[in-house]
C-alpha cells in the first residue's frame, strides 16, 4: 500500500527518504505553491512542447491538495494511503487535460478528476461485492452515506426528499440503503468468528479435494494404461467376427443395434447376442488370469 504510493510518487522525483506515509504528507506539504503566472507558463510548456518536467513541477505543486481531499474520505475504511495514490493518479490525468487558456486555476480542473478516481477506488474496495453499479446508484453512494449519518434509518417522507433532491427514484433509495447497512460475511466461518456457529464450518474445512493428488493422479493414469493393454490383449483371443460384434456394441460413439449386426452378418438378432455375450464371457476369463 504506503511502498506503492512512495514507487508512484518517486517516479515523480519527490524526495522521500523512507516509505513512512507521514513523512511523505510531510514532504508533499513543504513544496511550494505555484503562483498563477508560474502555473500558466508550466502548463503552456506542457501543452506545446510536451515539456514532461513541467508537467512534473505541476503535479507536485499540487500533491497536498490531493491529500487534503483524501483525508474527507477517512470514514470509509479504506487506507488513506491507497486514497492518495488514487487521488494522484486523478491528478495527474487532470494536468495532462489541463488548459490554461480557459481562465482557471489547475487546483479546480483537477478536483473532479482526483474525486472520480478516489470515488471509483471506494466503489471498488468498500465491500467484497460492488455495491454501486449505475449512474443512479453512484450518485446516491456517497450522498445517502452522509446523510444516514445524521438520520439514521429513513422514514417516508425523507426517502422522498432525498430521491427528489438527487433526482432518483425512492426505490433506488431504499435500495441503497439496504446495501449500506448490511455487512461482508465471511463464507469459511471459524470458531474465532462467531463462537455460536463454531458448529457450522463451509465445505472447504470438511471436503477434501483428491482431483490433484499427484500420488492419486499416477495411480489412475497407470490403472488406465494397464487396463487398456489388458482389454486390446483379451481382444487379439476372440476371432474375427466376436471381436467386430464387441467393437460395433461397445467401442465405438455410434453404437449398433442387434439387428443391424444381424442383417450385416446375415445371422438372427438372438444369435447376435449370444455370440455378444460368449465373447464378454471370455474377455473377463482372459483380463481376470
Amino acid at each position: 500500500m504506503t511502498q506503492n504510493l512512495v514507487v508512484k510518487n518517486q517516479m515523480l522525483a519527490l524526495p522521500l527518504a523512507t516509505g513512512n506515509l507521514d513523512q511523505y504528507i510531510q514532504a508533499a506539504f513543504s513544496i511550494p505553491v505555484l503562483s498563477a503566472a508560474e502555473e500558466r507558463s508550466l502548463a503552456k510548456r506542457l501543452q506545446g512542447e510536451n515539456d514532461l518536467d513541467a508537467a512534473r513541477q505541476l503535479v507536485m505543486a499540487h500533491l497536498r491538495f490531493v491529500v487534503r481531499i483524501a483525508r474527507g474520505y477517512n470514514g470509509y475504511g479504506l487506507a488513506l494511503g491507497d486514497l492518495i495514490q488514487e487521488g494522484n493518479i486523478g491528478l495527474m490525468k487532470a494536468v495532462k487535460r489541463f488548459d490554461p487558456d480557459v481562465g482557471v486555476r489547475l487546483v479546480s480542473f483537477a478536483v473532479h478528476w482526483v474525486r472520480a478516481e478516489m470515488h471509483e477506488f471506494i466503489l471498488r474496495n468498500w465491500r467484497i461485492v460492488k455495491v454501486a453499479t449505475t449512474k443512479a446508484q453512484r450518485k446516491l453512494f456517497f450522498n445517502l452515506r452522509s446523510k444516514k449519518q445524521r438520520l439514521g434509518w429513513m422514514n417516508r417522507d425523507e426517502v422522498n426528499a432525498i430521491a427528489e433532491d438527487l433526482g432518483v427514484k425512492p426505490e433506488t433509495v431504499l435500495e441503497m440503503e439496504s446495501r449500506l447497512s448490511g455487512h461482508d460475511i465471511s463464507y469459511d466461518l471459524t470458531a474465532s468468528d462467531d463462537d455460536e456457529e463454531s458448529r457450522h464450518f463451509a465445505p472447504a474445512a470438511y471436503l477434501t479435494d483428491e482431483s490433484n493428488d499427484p500420488a492419486l493422479t499416477v495411480e489412475q493414469n497407470d490403472w488406465n494404461h494397464r487396463a487398456s493393454s489388458d482389454l486390446q490383449a483379451a481382444l487379439v483371443t476372440l476371432d474375427d467376427r466376436s471381436r467386430e460384434i464387441l467393437a460395433a456394441r461397445w467401442l465405438t460413439d455410434d453404437k449398433a443395434t442387434l439387428h443391424e449386426l444381424a442383417a450385416r452378418y446375415g445371422i438372427s438378432a438372438e444369435r447376435i447376442r449370444q455370440l455378444e455375450k460368449n465373447a464378454i464371457g471370455k474377455l473377463k476369463k482372459t483380463m481376470i488370469a
